[in-house]
């Protein structure tokens, strides 16, 4: 994951590529964000190793192979979208990966281990980002060696770090893979006997439509994707930003890979450790207000341009905050998934928690380059108030967990099949539009910054929208359609689930 979201955009932009096309680089983040669109089958069958360690290895070969060929395109590749396209590859066998280990994570833990482990777990997690990113880039914008000198074993040493350059990068990544897939050859099954899920009907309808019967389904799925939404906005394109501040590949690579590694670090272990001593509930409150702050640093960044002291300060205190809220927030999606789908419905939380990171690189790419690097740090500072209203709903001030859980009646909806395709329909029809205005708006906005009274009209930019000049405007509209899409089939996955035609037994 660290190569797909830090290293990539990282590389892209050293070549030159333009920050709008980096921008739709987080398109490749898609699988993470889908992935629950194939763990029912991880839930029914099981591999050679058994349901949870088979699929687990199955990916890390995969990742193996397929960064393996993201090293043959070169140091200089002669089209981003090739490099996308083994991106992609990467980013589906890692999201494969992602699901069986979280599944097997929920499988060995008991609710009482889940705020130490999990701190642990994802600080792991957080490092071999930091390794696939931080380190790559160091490594991969090492100075050239120094001249040989059999006597200076320093030197000598020296020359072999400075030998990488991007394909060697990638090719020891790939070897990594190997090294993993043994230690996961050697892991034991977990003890606790687990009932099968026998269908796959049984396996892909339970899971969704049971969580969506649920009273409060529909705000416990928008409040995972809100929390960390400002938060996410920041960091799909913090490389990029300091490469336009004027920093260095090793400079980069050092604050990633040292000051953000230990930062991180230190608050995901934190983090998952505060949920017990001081409850869930504040724990989110507390990390949720300072992740909303935490991007003043930027700001301040964006105004002095070149100044490592302020550069490592802001990336410290953002990346703490981070891994603090990430911390707390892992053990809340542990706490709402069920042992027996524990492959699906997590996959299903921790892909509503990742969507804004997917959507974050497309609309950070647009907005930075309609009003710039202050005002988009200084947007995202708003946009952290309504993830805190959300959670206002679950826990109050002074709650010490959240309550998701009600008595109240699910209310049926008399809705025919006809009527449920036409309103979902018209959802997704909405988004479009939506996500058409605020293209439009951000495009506006910007030829507005630099021509004034002659910019041109707002109807004009939307007409601009449509037409497709370069694979840039192409992708653009791709990625609205399959917005628009998404948001279709969420809204009639909840007509279903709340209307007659569920198969499922409403539960409160």
């Amino acid at each position: 994951m660290g190569l797909v979201w830090i290293g990539i955009p990282d590389w892209m932009r050293s070549v030159g590529v333009d920050i709008k096309i980096i921008g739709l680089f987080g398109l490749t983040q898609l699988p993470w964000s889908l992935k629950y669109l194939w763990a029912p089958l991880m839930d029914r069958y099981a591999p050679f190793l058994g349901r949870r360690r088979g699929w687990i290895l199955l990916a890390q070969i995969l990742l193996f192979i397929f960064t393996l060929c993201l090293a043959g395109v070169g140091q200089h590749p002669d089209s981003p979208w090739i490099v996308a396209a083994f991106a992609l590859a990467i980013a589906l066998s890692s999201a494969t990966q992602d699901i069986a280990l979280d599944a097997y994570t929920i499988d060995v833990l008991t609710k009482e281990e889940y705020g130490v482990v999990s701190g642990a777990r994802i600080a792991m997690y957080r490092a071999a980002m930091f390794i696939a990113g931080g380190l790559a880039i160091t490594l991969a914008g090492s100075p050239h060696p120094l001249e040989p000198d059999a006597s200076s074993f320093a030197i000598f040493w020296f020359n072999v770090v400075t030998f990488f350059d991007w394909p060697k990068v990638n090719m020891l990544l790939a070897c990594l893979y190997l090294v993993m897939a043994f230690i996961t050859y050697r892991a034991p099954e977990p003890t606790e006997v687990i009932p099968k899920v026998r269908t796959i009907k049984e396996a892909f309808w339970f899971p969704f439509l049971g969580f969506l019967s649920k009273h409060r389904a529909v705000e416990i799925l928008i409040f995972v994707i809100m929390y960390k939404f400002a938060d996410n906005l920041a960091e799909a394109l913090r490389s990029p930003f300091l490469i336009d501040m004027g920093y260095s590949s090793t400079e980069r690579g050092v604050a990633l890979k040292t000051v953000g590694l230990v930062c991180t670090l230190s608050g995901v272990f934190l983090g998952g450790i505060s949920t017990t001593l001081f409850g869930l509930g504040r724990c989110l409150w507390i990390f949720g207000i300072l992740m909303m702050v935490s991007n003043i640093g930027y700001i301040l960044l964006s105004q002095v341009g070149y100044h490592p002291p302020t550069f490592y300060a802001a990336m410290g205190f953002e990346t703490f905050i981070q891994g603090l809220a990430t911390g707390a927030f892992s053990v809340l999606l542990l706490r709402i998934t069920q042992k027996r789908f524990s492959a699906t419905q997590y996959a299903l939380f921790s892909s509503m928690f990742a969507f804004p990171r997917i959507l974050g690189g497309i609309i950070s790419g647009l907005t930075v380059d309609a009003i710039g690097w202050t005002n988009f740090y200084i947007a995202t500072i708003v946009m952290g108030i309504p993830g805190l209203i959300l959670l206002s709903r679950f826990s109050p001030l002074g709650v010490t967990d959240p309550t998701f859980d009600t008595i109240e009646e699910v209310k049926i909806l008399s809705l025919s099949k006809k009527q449920i395709t036409q309103q979902s329909m018209f959802a997704g029809l909405g988004a479009f539009v939506m996500t058409t205005l605020l293209l439009s708006l951000l495009e506006y906005a910007k030829a507005y910054r630099n021509l004034h009274q002659d910019a041109p009209s707002f109807l004009s930019h939307v007409g601009h929208l449509f037409t497709i000049s370069d694979l840039a405007s192409f992708f653009t509209i791709f990625g609205m359609v399959i917005f628009s899409i998404t948001i279709a089939l969420c809204f009639a996955a909840y007509y279903v689930a709340r209307s007659n035609f569920n198969p499922l037994k409403i539960e409160n």
